[in-house]
């Protein structure tokens, strides 16, 4: 069965769609078939993914319309070597557009349908807010994946998300659950850093992926030159932390995940 996951924090910057393109490419050179999906109009993980956004005639935008099917609007990301269906700034109208639809917060996941097969991993970048984007990518998911920096505001949000997330699971998607919370951007230096990470370990348990993303100069340089940092640089430690919670995964991903 396709793994679908959501990746996402209601707070911004924690290093959410460096999480999905990474994952995606290290999830690909694992020889897994990936699909990122691209619900952020910002765009940047399909730029992060070496597609030009400005480019697009056919995005996630007129998928979710149903204008458009997966297949018409997806590309292949040719320097991650995984499939992106795009987006871009049209996407922010699709609130407003989605607000007389019939089934509004499902679009995306009807949409997937036709597609799965094709796929061992669907990654969706939802963006940072509890918007109707967002909540398609929750009711598209089977999973949610957190990532989250080791500081103290971010626990307070932590225990915000999960609430959504059972929201979410009552009234529009039973079978939504948390596979993992991935601390970010760690600094082993940083004592406060240390002290939330244990108490992450503690409430949490099983739900914290044992990989810890640190903070990396490569891992932010390679979305400027529009590739995976795995093709920016193999050595780094940032890519090395990819590729390992991509292992990680396909162990979990073996066992059932982690109920809200």
């Amino acid at each position: 069965m396709t793994k679908i996951f959501a990746i996402t924090n209601q707070k911004g910057g924690v290093g959410k769609t460096t999480t999905t393109v990474n994952l995606a490419a290290s999830l690909a050179a694992l020889n897994q078939r990936v699909l990122l999906v691209d619900l952020d109009p910002q765009g940047n993980a399909t730029m992060g993914s070496g597609i030009e956004k400005r480019d697009l005639e056919v995005t996630v935008y007129h998928v979710l319309l149903g204008n458009k099917t997966v297949t018409d609007a997806r590309k292949n990301s040719q320097a991650g070597k995984f499939d992106v269906l795009p987006a871009n700034r049209d996407l922010a109208g699709a609130e407003i557009e989605l607000v007389d639809f019939s089934q509004r917060e499902t679009r995306l996941r009807d949409a997937l349908l036709p597609v799965l097969p094709e796929y061992d991993y669907v990654l969706i970048d939802c963006p940072p807010a509890l918007n109707l984007l967002t909540l398609n990518g929750l009711c598209a998911a089977r999973s949610v994946l957190i990532p989250m920096q080791c500081e103290y505001y971010a626990l307070e949000g932590l225990s915000d998300l999960i609430n959504t997330i059972r929201k979410v699971r009552a009234s529009l998607n039973p079978v939504l659950e948390i596979e993992g919370i991935l601390r970010t951007m760690y600094d082993s230096r940083s004592t406060l850093a240390q002290q939330v990470s244990a108490e992450l370990t503690e409430h949490f348990g099983s739900k914290v992926y044992g990989t810890v993303i640190p903070r990396n100069v490569r891992l932010a340089e390679a979305p400027s030159y529009g590739v995976p940092v795995l093709y920016h640089d193999k050595a780094s430690r940032g890519a090395k932390a990819y590729l390992a919670l991509a292992d990680e995964l396909l162990n979990v991903a073996r066992k059932p995940a982690v109920a809200a």
